[in-house]
């Protein structure tokens, strides 16, 4: 498959189901939480470069344990920190390695009750897995991304919010060494059902420049808490592109508290 990035178009969830845990709202001073994610990405077919579905010589299996942690400096300033460990195989590699690792700080810009304003610096280095899915394992190097985030809390009685829930849109711009610099989109979209349950939903799009690659995926997922501890568990599928591949699979993600 040739390169792409990420223009990402989502209703996308923050890490621990709450809005507190979204882009938009950074952590607490003192307060953390660490994610790990497992998923499992399979597929036999790809999109071409026009867009049309199209078998691919042989089946693609991408498998990553990731871990996902954010600490709040102070009151509006939360540390990130991910990084994930790969392994995959199609027609022409079979690999396992380290994908990228990033560091970056959220700065809380603004926030009124119900809504919050951010900006978002980060810094990663590329590893031996895939540094972006369209990309062969071990391709691009350093990237720099600045992101803003956007989001409001709801509660029950609206259109869009029939019980409590949060909303947020994100917008951000990747500079890539190696491969295509990037624009990425998210909404983020998150509907408690009581106390104990929560119901996401994503759609992840994606766009390169110099006429890259991109696609659009989909995600349901249901998070359980269990006091300071959270499992999630969903599926991710794509549903259009241009030169990427048609990829379907479980997640499954753990979260902890502090």
């Amino acid at each position: 498959m040739s390169r792409f990035g990420g223009l990402l178009i989502g209703l996308t969830v923050a890490a621990l189901g709450t809005p507190a845990a979204a882009g938009a709202w950074t952590q607490p001073k003192g307060k953390s939480h660490v994610i790990l994610k497992v998923e499992q990405m399979t597929a036999y077919q790809g999109f071409d470069p026009n867009g049309a579905p199209v078998d691919l010589p042989a089946r693609r299996r991408d498998a990553a344990v990731g871990v996902f942690a954010e600490y709040g400096l102070t009151d509006s300033l939360t540390l990130q920190v991910k990084g994930d460990w790969q392994s995959g195989e199609d027609a022409f590699v079979d690999f396992e390695g380290r994908g990228p690792i990033e560091i970056g700080v959220t700065w809380r810009v603004w926030r009124e009750p119900k809504t919050a304003v951010s900006l978002y610096v980060g810094y990663a280095d590329g590893g031996e897995g895939r540094n972006a899915g369209y990309a062969a394992p071990g391709e691009g190097d350093s990237d720099w991304e600045m992101r803003l985030s956007v989001g409001r809390n709801f509660t029950g009685g609206t259109a869009i919010s029939p019980r409590r829930s949060f909303l947020e849109g994100q917008v951000a711009r990747r500079v890539r060494q190696g491969l295509p610099d990037e624009t990425r989109i998210d909404l983020t979209h998150g509907v408690h059902l009581g106390e104990d349950w929560l119901l996401l939903n994503q759609a992840f799009g994606g766009l390169a420049d110099e006429n890259g690659p991109r696609w659009l995926s989909v995600e349901s997922t249901v998070v359980r808490h269990f006091g300071n501890w959270s499992v999630q568990a969903g599926w991710r599928q794509t549903v259009a592109g241009r030169e990427t591949p048609d990829a379907s699979g479980p997640v499954i993600a753990f979260w902890r508290r502090f």
